[in-house]
């Protein structure tokens, strides 16, 4: 088994690395400081958003997975889907990046 990062560490990570880029990060919920599972919602450009979810690779690697499709889609859509996410569980952390130019890229790979 592949030890895991703690989610609250990650999620501070993040920030810390955005804030250097000067790109805008909001964390819209915070769940389980140790095993919660983060969402990633991109603000890309023109109103269409992106949300990844993270993923155990067959190889036990980790990935991220288009969560809404792979193409962007509405901002609003993206909302929805975080939405039904934190209905189902409460334990979740929601990540809102804009990444209008593409500066912030996942340290992982982005599977479809």
């Amino acid at each position: 088994m592949i030890p895991r990062l703690k989610a609250a560490i990650w999620v501070n990570a993040q920030v810390r690395i955005c804030n250097q880029r000067s790109l805008p990060i909001y964390v819209l919920n915070r769940g389980d400081p140790d095993a919660g599972m983060v969402l990633i919602k991109l603000i890309l450009a023109d109103g269409q958003a992106m949300v990844l979810s993270p993923l155990r690779q067959m190889d036990e690697s980790l990935a991220w997975l288009r969560a809404t499709g792979p193409d962007p889609v509405a901002e609003a859509d993206a909302d929805a889907y975080v939405a039904r996410q934190c209905d189902i569980d409460p334990d979740i952390w929601v990540v809102e990046i804009e990444n209008h130019d593409g500066a912030w890229q996942p340290d992982e790979p982005i599977v479809d």
